[in-house]
């Protein structure tokens, strides 16, 4: 399925950000900076998948 649609992947984005990283950024402020981040980021990652999945 990857193989056809690999556009599909920016939807990996937001679950690293919110998931693989988090036992990077152990301090308070810098997790709210990054969780912040991250969901800015979540919306153009889903337009980006979306955007390169229209048929």
């Amino acid at each position: 399925m990857i193989r056809r649609r690999p556009q599909l992947l920016w939807l990996l984005l937001p679950y690293l950000l919110f998931v693989a990283a988090l036992p990077l950024v152990n301090s308070v402020p810098l997790l709210v900076l990054w969780l912040f981040g991250a969901t800015v980021l979540t919306p153009c990652a889903v337009g980006l998948a979306r955007r390169g999945d229209r048929r």
